[in-house]
């Protein structure tokens, strides 16, 4: 079981850089290069809201889940 994060490919479709999507939302750069990358083992509702809210997606445009 494996959750994929696509947030690069979110970011490249709305062309917004990453350090300009960490600092609209108040985090590192560095904790959202961990979150894109997929290296981390959760992610607080109210940093995706606030992903979701600047990208004008929603969270299944960020997360896929693929079973195996």
């Amino acid at each position: 079981m494996a959750i994929i994060v696509r947030l690069d490919v979110m970011l490249a479709l709305r062309k917004v850089k990453s350090k300009d999507l960490a600092d609209a939302i108040g985090i590192t750069e560095a904790n959202l290069s961990l979150l894109k990358s997929g290296k981390v083992k959760g992610v607080r509702f109210q940093t995706l809201e606030a992903i979701c809210e600047r990208l004008d997606c929603q969270p299944g445009d960020l997360l896929e889940y693929v079973p195996g």
